[in-house]
């Protein structure tokens, strides 16, 4: 039987890595793709935000998939390959704060992923506007350096000289990669999907160790806050307070996201941002029976979670809540 390619898509905190997903998720025409999407925070988001209901999505939370819920990957991608199901591909999103060596080492060594897939590419999305500051954490600068295919995403953000700037830096970081320049990473998929651009040799150049066992650490200062709590938001008040926190604590917020029921509206709210940036929607109708969960993800240094919780609270339209 013919191998399942897989692309594992990559890129620090906020990139785009969702946004590149959706768009393979509308445009592929083959049998259907599994996707797999991890987070660093206890809630799941991500996966609410992914497009196509005929795709096959598999959360997995609380945790780095390149470090704790590992061998769930290696066991998902098994299930994944022994449900008899007609999958054509396999898309991984990791999380911002994964490194791509171990993910590597998990197709290279585990034996069921090695007779049964093919690396396809290791695509790496970098945001244009904020990554040469990123590139100061050793995470992105792995994620760019073992990159085949690398997107300068957001390139409407910054002038024509950063973007130039941008893409020398990442150069210099990795010569062998295709860089290619995106907004809202629009992108021809033949450039991200079946290109046959991994290569074990050299990601082994860059790492010599890298089939070894190792131990990965992720900055211990990094923490996720999650909030879950039902009962209308006063639209008003969270808007307000979530600007406000931006602006205060923007250098130290990594990234925020999150789902919430506005009190009077039939579409859930959806926001996200990275740093001082922040942008919100509606996104797709509340069903008729769905709960109207409100779910927050944040991601940074020095995080304060009871504060986050009781601004949270007091943004709530009723009294009614229930915050874990």
């Amino acid at each position: 039987m013919a191998k399942v390619r897989c692309t594992v898509l990559t890129g620090f905190l906020g990139a785009g890595k969702t946004t590149l997903l959706n768009r393979i998720l509308t445009r592929h025409t083959d049998a259907p793709i599994a996707v797999i999407v991890n987070e660093f925070g206890e809630v799941g988001i991500d996966a609410q935000l992914v497009i196509g209901a005929e795709e096959d999505i598999l959360e997995l939370n609380n945790g780095c998939i390149c470090c704790t819920v590992r061998g769930d990957l290696t066991r998902a991608i098994g299930n994944i390959l022994g449900s008899g199901r007609p999958i054509s591909y396999i898309l991984i999103e990791t999380t911002g704060l994964a490194d791509p060596a171990p993910i590597i080492q998990s197709f290279v060594l585990d034996e069921t992923l090695r007779a049964a897939t093919d690396l396809d590419a290791i695509v790496t999305v970098v945001d244009a506007k904020y990554v040469i500051n990123q590139l100061k954490n050793d995470q992105a600068r792995e994620q760019v350096a073992f990159a085949d295919v690398i997107l300068i995403n957001k390139i409407d953000l910054v002038m024509a000289a950063e973007v130039e700037r941008v893409n020398r830096i990442v150069r210099s970081l990795n010569p062998l990669a295709h860089i290619y320049r995106t907004r809202d990473c629009e992108i021809d998929l033949s450039r991200v999907m079946r290109v046959a651009a991994f290569d074990l040799r050299n990601a082994l150049r860059l790492d010599p160790d890298l089939l070894s066992d190792s131990t990965h650490e992720h900055d211990s200062e990094i923490t996720a806050v999650s909030i879950r709590a039902s009962g209308p938001i006063d639209p008003a008040r969270f808007l307000r307070w979530l600007n406000r926190l931006v602006q205060v604590q923007g250098k130290d917020l990594l990234r925020i996201k999150g789902i919430i029921d506005m009190a009077g509206e039939s579409r859930r709210y959806v926001f996200h941002g990275v740093h001082m940036t922040l942008d919100g929607r509606p996104g797709k109708p509340w069903g008729r029976d769905e709960p109207r969960m409100n779910e927050l993800v944040f991601i940074g240094r020095r995080l304060d979670a009871g504060a986050l919780r009781r601004g949270f609270d007091d943004c709530l339209a009723t009294e009614l809540s229930q915050v874990s």
